[in-house]
């Protein structure tokens, strides 16, 4: 069984930069055809896509975030990274991973980690 955990403070300051980790166990990061995705859902909003890595360490970016936003990996550590530079209040969320066989379908989730953007 596939899961995913999410890690990182939960609280930033205007302008600094949010970094977060996702670890997967229970199946290889580089499993083909898989996309390991970072999605956020701010209060009272819905979910917003934020952008993914696949298998292949190939990175897709939300055009709305793209200025601001790396994806990276640690095949060693089977872990994703999130940063998102340059943060406002506007970007306090739930962040999640996820992780399906697209960029809009996911198999797994994890629980989810409140950050707050406050000063």
């Amino acid at each position: 069984q596939v899961q995913l955990q999410e890690s990182g403070p939960g609280l930033v300051k205007p302008s600094q930069t949010l970094s977060l980790t996702c670890t997967v166990s229970g199946g290889s990061i580089t499993t083909n055809s898989y996309y390991t995705n970072w999605v956020r859902q701010p209060p009272g909003k819905g979910l917003e896509w934020m952008g993914a890595i696949d298998y292949s360490g190939s990175t897709y970016y939300s055009p709305s975030l793209k200025s601001r936003t790396s994806m990276s990996r640690d095949t060693s550590k089977n872990q994703f990274t999130l940063q998102l530079s340059s943060v406002t209040p506007e970007d306090t969320a739930v962040y999640y991973c996820a992780r399906g066989r697209s960029l809009s379908e996911y198999d797994y989730w994890g629980q989810g980690t409140q950050v707050t953007v406050s000063s």
